[in-house]
């Protein structure tokens, strides 16, 4: 099972040889892709052959590119997932309205109250609030609890003043570690067959990733846990290399302890299986103790 996260940081030329990543720099080192979960490509000066690109597509090896700022900027996403992507397509273009309402209440449920047994762990009276949030939670979330529960969450975690359009490295970090959750679930998506652009919830014409924004809001939480634990007070190196232990974090799901990317795994085939299934039963979310 592929499990490791390999970080290109520096010039490097990238190719394939015999099942193997290969890195080319003063030296050479190879990595068996069976082994490679997520390669993310931290410069440009990099180089990048197509026959390992097409390799790693076969693989469903998550791929991230940086900009020159290295910051996550676009990612490798297959054109079909599945040997059934079209049947796939359909049934996704045909989700009703009531299935998918029904998947993001329990999502947002999920995602507040991993929120408030966040706050638990700091002993934060908020906490209080968002499990009372649980309580007035509306099919499809009518009352917008999510967002009302978003603003308490974060001012209790990180102070009154905190925002989240404020540019700073509490930001930057929270920003960073959201982009490895999208881009994993983006993969998650892609490799059963769907469409990233058709969202539960999220709608938006402009945004690409619709599903994967839906999907991946139980699990922010675990991107909040290692910022609040960090506090970086900037956002460079070494702090992106902390974000990527998020990728390496053991949760339960389904009665097993799994790394965060395979968790992801689990939840999104039972989400797919509950809209198709119209079986609310059949969802997974993960555990985690803070």
């Amino acid at each position: 099972m592929s499990w490791r996260t390999v970080v290109i940081s520096n010039t490097a030329k990238l190719d394939y040889q015999m099942g193997y990543l290969v890195v080319r720099t003063k030296d050479m080192t190879k990595i068996h892709l069976n082994e490679i979960s997520n390669l993310i490509i931290e410069t440009t000066s990099v180089s990048i052959t197509v026959a390992l690109l097409s390799e790693l597509t076969k693989k469903k090896i998550k791929v991230v590119f940086c900009d020159e700022k290295r910051n996550p900027s676009s990612e490798l996403i297959p054109y079909y997932g599945s040997h059934d992507t079209s049947a796939k397509i359909k049934k996704q273009i045909g989700w009703s309205d009531d299935i998918k309402k029904s998947i993001w209440t329990e999502v947002v449920y999920q995602k507040i109250k991993m929120q408030a047994d966040h706050l638990v762990c700091y002993k934060a009276k908020e906490a209080e609030m968002l499990y009372q949030y649980l309580n007035e939670l509306e099919f499809g979330d009518a009352t917008n609890r999510e967002g009302h529960a978003a603003k308490v969450y974060f001012n209790a975690l990180f102070g009154k003043d905190f925002t989240r359009s404020a540019e700073n490295s509490l930001n930057a970090a929270l920003n960073y570690g959201y982009s490895l959750l999208l881009s994993a679930f983006n993969r998650e998506i892609s490799a059963n067959g769907y469409l990233t652009q058709l969202g539960l919830f999220h709608d938006n014409m402009f945004n690409p990733f619709n599903l994967a924004s839906d999907l991946m809001e139980p699990f922010r939480p675990l991107v909040d846990h290692i910022v609040k634990l960090n506090m970086p007070q900037k956002f460079e190196h070494d702090e992106k290399v902390m974000m990527l232990r998020l990728l390496e974090l053991e949760v339960n799901i389904y009665g097993r302890n799994e790394y965060v990317n395979n968790a992801i795994k689990i939840y999104c085939k039972s989400v797919f299986d509950a809209i198709n299934d119209s079986d609310m039963s059949l969802l997974k979310f993960y555990k985690y103790e803070f």
